[in-house]
């Protein structure tokens, strides 16, 4: 009895150590790769200040507030860069991060000629980035508008009733912490909500009419959070031309931009992780390998709580949600 005791206890502690290093070993070549993948990045800088080019920018996905791509941007604007061409395919996301994303091209534009390109997507947020820039282009079929704003939160009231559980608080007035998805949100609740998004819409419009020089009727025709697709936009004064990179570089030749026949370069807004996809796709391999199969689930975001494909929005969002999307 004592020696199936004392089997079991030795099986226990190397199954711990096992785990234990596994788990170090995990965290070394995800290290290593993380290495790697900075030392194989082409620098930023090294890319534009080395010699004359223009710089090609890339916007993708979610826009949310980001100061290292604001930093980014910066040292874009005091490099040799002869131009700036900027490729957008976005559905937006949220009002500060596009506005702050607008400010800071904006910034770049008075020190750097500036082009914007809608690869596929230019919508809400997306649209709002596109702003910053004298001159859009884009494809005949990109999407390009869905000019709105939206609030959304979920609402657990009714599920909470059924399975017989209340949520108690205290709070110093009303509309403190309202709505808080845990009660039916109040007419006054909504209705302070319904002004944040109004006062934001406003500002979205305001934007749109200023940058794109449309008149009221004209702006009542895109306002009103559809897309458009590029051929559909040019008429609209929502972009300025079709084409793609190409059209951009000629449109700064004819605009005596640049000089000459300029290489195009990536400017990466992340050098040091120039290539997530990448670093995801290793580091989830890596722990595959090890046996950490949830950890790698949850690296490559087919788990619960992916952080590939769940990124949590908050506050005021300016953003394009196809139906079903949710």
């Amino acid at each position: 009895m004592s020696f199936e005791s004392d089997f079991l206890v030795d099986r226990r502690r190397i199954r711990r150590k096992l785990t234990f290093w596994r788990a170090i070993s995990a965290l070394v070549v995800i290290a290593a790769v993380i290495g790697l993948t900075a030392a194989l990045a082409p620098s930023a800088r090294q890319a534009i200040t080395g010699s004359e080019a223009i710089a090609r920018v890339k916007i993708e996905g979610l826009i949310r507030s980001n100061d290292e791509r604001v930093a980014a941007l910066e040292r874009l604007g005091k490099s040799k860069a002869a131009a700036v061409i900027v490729h957008i395919n976005s559905p937006g996301g949220t009002t500060a991060g596009a506005e702050q994303l607008f400010d800071a091209l904006t910034r770049l534009k008075a020190k750097k000629p500036l082009v914007v390109v809608v690869e596929g997507l230019a919508a809400s947020g997306g649209y709002i980035a596109a702003l910053a820039s004298d001159h859009i282009i884009a494809q005949q079929t990109s999407l390009v508008g869905s000019i709105g704003v939206l609030f959304q939160f979920p609402n657990f009231s009714e599920l909470l009733k059924t399975v017989g559980v209340k949520v108690e608080e205290v709070k110093s007035a009303p509309l403190k912490a309202a709505p808080n998805g845990y009660e039916p949100t109040s007419p006054e609740a909504r209705a302070a909500l319904d002004a944040l998004v109004k006062d934001s819409f406003a500002w979205f419009k305001g934007l749109v009419k200023t940058r794109r020089q449309m008149d009221e009727a004209a702006l009542q025709v895109v306002s009103d959070g559809r897309v458009f697709t590029g051929r559909q936009a040019v008429g609209l004064k929502l972009i300025d031309e079709l084409g793609d990179e190409k059209t951009a570089v000629k449109w700064l030749q004819a605009q005596n931009k640049i000089k000459g026949e300029l290489p195009v370069r990536d400017y990466k807004l992340s050098p040091r992780f120039s290539d997530m996809t990448f670093l995801r796709t290793a580091t989830e391999a890596t722990l595959r390998a090890l046996g950490l199969e949830t950890f790698a689930r949850i690296v490559g975001g087919s788990g619960v709580g992916g952080v590939a494909e769940r990124l949590e929005l908050e506050g005021m969002l300016a953003l394009w949600q196809p139906a079903g999307s949710n």
